[in-house]
């Protein structure tokens, strides 16, 4: 059966566009009027999204495709243009422009005044239609175009205040390490153009190709690995996750949006994509696997010693990332269905979480937790709903990460007990840092009372429907209930039920957020225990095991070095050789202007000169060949 909305799925990136398009043409006329453009627009997306996600719900849909926009036809070899419409980016679309939506209603209060604003909601716009068409992309290359402006748009909002140095540097920063992940999906993108039957780059070529085994060997796993690389890099994975908490000097809804459901979210999205490819090389699914784990991990231990509460929550992002694409690298059915899983309950309590703190900073006109305390009996709309979005990030029941993560969890007990060994860890230091940002925020010694107030309801109410979302969001696939990995993949996807598994991923959240309850509650275990007795552990976790100073060292300076010695050569020698053949071509000009000067007597004194010249040059020849 064809989907009778699905046909229209390419309203819904026009929307946010055509609000781009306005907002550019006429924002400065609309003045505060511009929000309500970009609200209205977003939510018409969101309709349309929802129509086709429940649409897909309620029986056996055909994927839909149109691709009869023809961009390139070169002889034999012809690629087309369109948008396609599966169950994996349905479910997408209602993630993106349910939390746009609510990013853009947050912006309306939290940016209110800002001189710029109409600037703010028509960026939004134009990286909300960016994400869109990339989700609908109907081939590989029609998607890195849209990859490519969603990172000139990340761009454009992390520099938003761009008269701060730390916001001009942040965008650069996260402009140039996204790129070095870019170059990896264009040449994967060259090599399955190259090895592709037909050149065809439609992602049902790609099924087709790589599951009845025409492509195989190597090719298939630099392929997938060169992929993957440039999911690191929108996905903040290590290497290349150095750029996202330094994104955080953004406007903080743009933190939310970016760290939620929009640009992190699609380097996840790509390698779910093209999953295809991945299974045909264990190789590279090893590689995920491998990568996803250890980013998980090694953020969450960094998390622990950061004092910026944007900054926590961006490294909570890189970690929870690294789950998701450790559950791809499982590689099993089950194992994607969990990653794909939880990207969809992180949207909601990260998107929750991220506004909780901008509602924080809205507040107390910092990001120092440290300078914060005893807020949440002022702002108590923020503190509960901030509350639910950490519980459910450390994965305590019955909320949405909890059944998210136990999913990946209980895949990884089954298929790599190592990698459940990680995630586990992963899971208590996620408890236990979310718990110390928590209590040192909203409980503890008051030090804002005097002026602090809860947020305007355009800022709280986008909160408390992400809470409800943070609650419910993770009955949609459990142990009892597996009913979406059955509708994303068309095939049984029963999670593998294990109640040590579920067990001890419980305990771990329980015992991360009770360290963290003796620790800055009961102040049973002194705060300073690890920085007073092993001051190099916490410096190195501080400073992020100095990954940034490392760059800076190898990468960094002697790029630089070669940049000077490069303008020098270009400087002294390239510019000094044109500008001596320009100065002789000027001289010789000269002499030959001063020559012709119009004088009779000049005239005849050359002549005479040449006819001696030409005369002795005769004899000259006449004596050497009479000799």
């Amino acid at each position: 059966m064809i989907s009778a909305y699905s046909q229209y799925a390419w309203l819904i990136p026009l929307f946010p566009l055509l609000s781009f398009l306005i907002l550019t043409a006429v924002g400065r006329q609309l003045k505060e009027a511009g929000a309500y453009i970009s609200i209205v627009a977003v939510f018409a997306s969101f309709v349309v999204s929802l129509l086709i996600f429940i649409e897909r719900l309620g029986g056996q849909i055909e994927d839909y495709t149109w691709n009869k926009l023809q961009w390139i036809n070169l002889g034999t070899f012809s690629l087309n243009m369109g948008f396609e419409i599966t169950n994996l980016n349905a479910l997408m679309l209602v993630i993106v422009t349910l939390v746009s939506l609510l990013v853009n209603l947050y912006s309306k209060g939290y940016m209110e005044g800002d001189e710029r604003i109409n600037v703010f909601f028509s960026y939004i716009a134009l990286f909300t239609f960016s994400m869109l068409g990339l989700v609908i992309s109907e081939n590989l290359l029609e998607l890195y175009i849209f990859w490519e402006l969603v990172g000139v748009c990340s761009f454009l909002l992390v520099g938003f205040w761009y008269f701060k140095p730390e916001a001009r540097a942040a965008a650069k920063k996260a402009f140039i390490v996204t790129r070095i992940g870019d170059v990896g999906l264009l040449i994967a993108i060259l090599l399955l153009f190259w090895a592709m039957p037909n050149h065809a780059l439609d992602f049902t070529s790609i099924h087709n190709a790589f599951t009845s085994g025409k492509i195989s060997g190597d090719i298939t796993t630099w392929i997938a690995i060169l992929i993957f690389v440039g999911a690191i890099g929108k996905s903040g994975q290590f290497p290349l996750h150095t750029w996202l908490p330094d994104a955080m000097e953004g406007p903080t809804p743009i933190s939310a949006l970016i760290h939620a459901a929009t640009m992190v979210a699609a380097g996840v999205y790509l390698v779910a994509r093209t999953f295809d490819i991945f299974q045909a090389s264990p190789a590279a699914l090893t590689v995920v696997a491998c990568i996803g784990g250890f980013t998980a991990i090694f953020a969450a231990v960094i998390g622990t010693a950061q004092n910026d509460i944007k900054r926590i929550l961006a490294y909570s992002t890189v970690s929870q990332l690294g789950y998701m694409m450790m559950a791809l690298g499982i590689g099993t059915t089950v194992a994607y269905t969990a990653g794909i899983f939880h990207l969809f309950t992180h949207a909601f309590f990260k998107a929750l979480l991220f506004l909780g703190a901008g509602s924080v900073i809205h507040a107390v006109h910092t990001q120092d937790i440290h300078e914060m305390g005893g807020i949440g009996s002022k702002m108590k709309i923020t503190a509960w709903t901030f509350g639910i979005g950490a519980l459910a990030l450390s994965g305590i029941p019955p909320l949405s990460g909890f059944w998210s993560k136990d999913a990946i969890l209980a895949e990884a007990y089954a298929n790599n007990p190592l990698l459940f060994w990680i995630g586990l860890i992963a899971a208590f230091f996620t408890a236990f840092y979310m718990s110390r940002l928590f209590f040192l925020v909203f409980l503890g010694k008051p030090r804002h009372q005097a002026h602090v107030h809860e947020s305007p309801a355009t800022m709280t109410l986008p909160l408390i429907v992400l809470a409800v979302l943070a609650v419910v969001a993770g009955f949609v696939f459990t142990p009892f209930s597996p009913w979406l990995g059955t509708w994303l993949t068309g095939h049984e996807a029963e999670e593998h039920a294990s109640g040590m598994v579920m067990i001890l991923s419980t305990l771990a959240g329980v015992a991360g957020i009770g360290l963290g309850y003796l620790v800055f509650v009961k102040r049973s275990i002194p705060s300073d225990a690890v920085s007073s007795r092993a001051p190099w552990v916490y410096r190195l976790l501080n400073r992020k095991f100095y990954i940034d100073e490392i760059y800076d060292t190898i990468i960094v300076k002697p790029l630089k070095g070669l940049g000077i010695v490069l303008h020098l050569f270009d400087e002294y020698i390239v510019d000094g050789i044109v500008k001596l053949a320009s100065y002789s071509v000027v001289g010789i000009g000269r002499i030959g202007s001063r020559l012709q000067n119009g004088q009779v007597q000049s005239y005849g004194l050359m002549t005479l000169l040449g006819l001696i010249i030409l005369v002795l040059a005769l004899a000259g020849r006449r004596f050497i060949h009479v000799g």
